[in-house]
């Protein structure tokens, strides 16, 4: 009796552990962040108001810029760099709570090797999301401005 007993626990434990667990990479849909992330980012035209390198200004590099996260679902899709008439095409993607934001972007031109790595959010008082680098100390600050 002690034994069936042992086993049916070990089943039901077994059953809670595994229908409980998700599955690393599912994400975990937050309709408020996903609201706030589509209104105030998605589709939102946004200039590089501040760009620094280890204290060297690196803004100028951007005038006439307009960067936009076109929305695939709510976390990647193409990202679209426009100057003048030029257009370039990258890629971006958030994680689950919209703390990172990856930016891939292919140089030439240059300048886009800075804005291409992975970002988190400093703050996002908008009109300007403010980044700096995920996972490193790197001296690196990137804010952009809702156009």
């Amino acid at each position: 009796m002690a034994h069936t007993k042992n086993i049916l626990l070990t089943v039901v434990c077994f059953f809670l552990l595994f229908t409980s667990c998700k599955k690393s990479g599912d994400l975990v849909n937050n309709p408020l962040l996903e609201q706030y992330f589509e209104t105030n980012i998605l589709n939102r035209d946004f200039t590089v108001s501040l760009a620094t390198d280890n204290n060297t200004d690196l803004t100028p590099n951007y005038i006439g810029y307009i960067f936009v996260l076109l929305k695939t679902d709510f976390y990647h899709g193409p990202l679209k760099a426009t100057i003048g008439n030029t257009v370039y095409m990258g890629t971006w993607s958030s994680n689950e709570d919209y703390s990172k934001l990856d930016i891939s972007l292919s140089a030439p031109p240059a300048e886009f090797t800075f804005l291409s790595r992975a970002w988190k959010f400093t703050s996002k008082s908008f009109p300007t999301m403010k980044l700096s680098p995920w996972g490193s100390t790197e001296a690196l600050v990137l804010h952009m401005y809702r156009q």
